[in-house]
C-alpha cells in the first residue's frame, strides 16, 4: 500500500476541496490519462486496485504512471465509542483529488489497449472520470 515514509504531523485537519486542480491537470508522462471530474478522497487501496487492473490488462507491456499519492492521514474512532475524548487514531491515508486532476497515465501500448485499461481503472474509482489524450484531445 502507498503511504508516506514519514510525516511532519501525525494527524491532519480534514480541509475542504474547493475549486479545480491548478497543478497536475495535463498529461505529462504518458500518451493517455485518466482525469477526475469530481472532488473526492482516493484511498491508497483504490489507487493500488487501479494499478493492478491496468497492469493485468497490459500483460507486462506498457507503463503506468501514478500521478497521485496518498499523503493525508485519515482518523477514525472505534465503533461504539461516545462523543468527545479527542481525535481518533490514524486509520489510513488518502490522496485529495480535485476536478481536472490527472490521476493515472499510460504509455507504450496501442490506443485500444490503453483505453481498455483506463476504463477498467475508472470502474475501481468512486468518482466520475474521463479519458484524455496527451495533446488535449478527449476520448
Amino acid at each position: 500500500m502507498l503511504m508516506p515514509k514519514r510525516t511532519k504531523h501525525r494527524k491532519s485537519f480534514r480541509g475542504r476541496m474547493k475549486g479545480t486542480a491548478q497543478r497536475g491537470n495535463t498529461v505529462a508522462f504518458g500518451d493517455w490519462g485518466l482525469q477526475a471530474l469530481e472532488p473526492k478522497w482516493i484511498t491508497n487501496r483504490q489507487i493500488e486496485s487501479c494499478r493492478v487492473a491496468m497492469n493485468r490488462t497490459f500483460k507486462r507491456e506498457g507503463t503506468v504512471f501514478i500521478r497521485i499519492f496518498p499523503d493525508k492521514p485519515i482518523t477514525a474512532r472505534p465503533a461504539g465509542v461516545r462523543m468527545g475524548k479527542g481525535k481518533g487514531n490514524v486509520e489510513g491515508y488518502v490522496a485529495v483529488v480535485k476536478p481536472g486532476r490527472i490521476m493515472f497515465e499510460v504509455s507504450g501500448v496501442s490506443e485500444e489497449l490503453a483505453l481498455k485499461a483506463l476504463r477498467k481503472a475508472t470502474m475501481k474509482l468512486p468518482i466520475a472520470c474521463k479519458i484524455v489524450k496527451k495533446d488535449g484531445g478527449e476520448k
